[in-house]
Parts: structure tokens; sequence; C-alpha cells
């Protein structure tokens, strides 16, 4: 599937763009991303080209942190649908469950998914789609967006237990410290924000519940116009549940309300299987994860559902061709000293 999103995300590329010496337009013409999104917020465009955009100005900037950047001075209101739904919610929590609903109103190439345990609460982002290369700039351009807006409601004092990204450290972290207040952790096991979760049942003074029930019947229309197919939701589900080594297809089923050969068959239909998905997202994210030189191998085994290094090992060497070893030489010594490829990304 071709994922889309709005051109809103693209809020502030000119001018950071330029801050650090780049030509957008060029750049923006070299995605093949035209300029009339610049105009039109609500424009739908390729949600791959965007990440190939950003991380190619990444790298012709020699600037780590350029998505982090971009979301220094977002607002609310750049989220266009998103932005309806979490001024009419009664609580924090309430607004990220309405945030992860409808998500891909404004982006259909992410997913967001909350979890509590123990008094905490997770914030992941996963993006539903893999590239072979850096997630770097749209991964920290999320995280920022996301940050910027749990701010707004809590105020600038509050601050979460901690920052999470997949990606390695870069050489300078002074703007992760700038836009997030605090360190950030890196070589983590997923993408997101870590909080109590009693941050999340402050009342919201905007709480209108006749406007809430007016906007929820508004979006859900919206919603089932942009409904995601069968085989869009296993690969979300198998992306959430692959690190928990309980990823299979009857537990994705379980998850969808359906029984595996009813998941099966409306695969089938599009021609796909659950166990080609499962082996799609797993080459994905072995890409990401062993180009990632900081991150030892025996974890991403368990990132990637394996029961064990030598299980993944020889996976790796069926799919790939050569150990992971070998891969990961190469890829160290084809893409430069941070170990990541580049230019690519989705978001």
């Amino acid at each position: 599937m071709a994922y889309s999103l709005r051109s809103a995300s693209l809020t502030n590329y000119v001018d950071i763009a330029r801050s650090v010496g780049l030509d957008p337009h060029a750049l923006l013409r070299a995605a093949r991303i035209s300029r009339t999104a610049l105009l039109d917020p609500d424009l739908r465009i390729s949600a791959e080209a965007v990440g190939r955009l950003l991380e190619a100005s990444a790298s012709a900037a020699g600037v780590e942190d350029f998505g982090l950047r971009m979301a220094e001075t977002r607002e609310l209101s750049n989220l266009g649908p998103l932005a309806i739904a979490v001024r009419e919610e009664p609580t924090l929590r309430r607004v990220l469950e309405s945030v992860a609903r409808y998500l891909r109103l404004h982006n259909e190439a992410l997913a967001m998914r909350i979890e509590e345990a123990d008094g905490m609460v997770i914030i992941r982002q996963e993006a539903l789609i893999g590239l072979g290369g850096s997630l770097r700039q749209s991964s920290e351009l999320i995280a920022g967006v996301l940050h910027r807006m749990l701010t707004m409601f809590l105020g600038p004092k509050w601050k979460p237990r901690a920052i999470c990204f997949r990606h390695s450290p870069p050489a300078s972290t002074a703007t992760h410290l700038r836009v997030f207040g605090m360190p950030v952790l890196f070589n983590q096991e997923f993408d997101g924000i870590i909080c109590p979760a009693s941050d999340l049942e402050a009342p919201l003074p905007s709480y209108d519940p006749v406007m809430a029930r007016q906007v929820r019947q508004y979006l859900d229309t919206l919603l089932l116009q942009a409904d995601l197919s069968v085989a869009d939701k296993v690969r979300e589900l198998v992306l959430v549940l692959l690190p928990s080594c309980a990823c299979s297809a009857e537990r994705v089923a379980e998850h969808l309300g359906m029984d595996v050969r009813t998941v099966q068959r409306r695969l089938a239909l599009d021609g796909l299987s659950y166990s080609g998905i499962l082996e799609e997202v797993r080459a994905e994210q072995a890409v990401r994860f062993v180009a990632n030189r900081g991150r030892p191998l025996s974890e991403v085994a368990m990132l990637l559902g394996f029961s064990s290094l030598s299980t993944f090992s020889r996976w790796f060497g069926g799919h790939f061709g050569c150990s992971v070893s070998k891969w990961r030489a190469q890829a160290a010594s084809a893409h430069g000293t941070d170990g990541e490829p580049r230019p690519v990304g989705p978001l």
C-alpha cells in the first residue's frame, strides 16, 4: 500500500532547510514533492517521499537533528483533524486515545499505541512502512510533536519519565536537551515517551460533551472512508507484537476479533499471507536494527521475535545471503560513521 499524509507534515521545512544552508525547493524537486504542498496543508502527499526528503536534507546539511528542529515550533493547529479531536476530550488520557484512533486521518504511515503497567504509560510510535534505512528524522519529528502537544496541556514544567529512540545517539544531543528539557535515551526497544499514568488524568477545561459527540461523529465518518485493509491491520499488529516474542497468526487474529482462517482468507484475496507479512516486517526491521552498531545482536534477535541469537542468525543468513556480522560490517563501510543507511525513511 502507498501511504499518504497531510502536507502539513512539511510545516517549517523551508525555514529549517534555509537555516542550515540548503535550497529547500531543489530538495523538494528531487523528492518529487510539488511546491503546492507548501501552500495547502490538507494536500495528501506520499509518506515515503516526505521521509526521504527529511533524511536527504539532514544528510546534505550534515545535521543529525533536522527533524527535531522542525518539531520545535509546531502548533496544535498543524494536526488538522486531530486538533479538533484533542480539544474535545475530558482528560489527557482520552486525548491520547483519540490521537491513536484518528491518527491515520493525518498520517496513514504511522500508528500509536498506549500501554500501561505498574503506574506508568508508554506511548509508542510505529512506522507502518519500512524502507531499508534510517528513520531518525521522522521518528524524532513525531516524538518532538507529541512531546510538544503534551507540554501544551500539562504546562512547561512537565517532564516525562523518559524519551526513547531506537536509533543510535547523534554526535551532539544539544538540540534534544533544548527541545525535551531532559536527557534522551537511545538504542532503546521502541520510539516513544514514558510518563506516569497519573499525568494523564488531569481534567481539561476545554471539554464540551455536546461538541465532543458531534466531533466524534464527524471524525468517525471520515475514518470509515479511510479505513485500513486487513493486511494493513495485520502489519501494524506484527510490528507491535514482534518484540514480545508472542507474535503469531492466532494472536493477531484474536486482536482483530476474527479466527485465523478468516484472516488468512481475507489476506489471500489480496495475494498475501500472514507468514509473508511477518517475513517482510522482520526483514525491514532487521535492516534498521542491525545497521545500528550500538545495538547488541542478541537484543536485535529479541526485538524481531526470535527465541535465540542462533535462530535469528540462521534466519538472517537464509534471507540476506550472508552472516549478520558481515552485513553489519558492509553497512558500516557503505553508510558512514553512525552506522545508519541514508537517505531514507517514512512519515
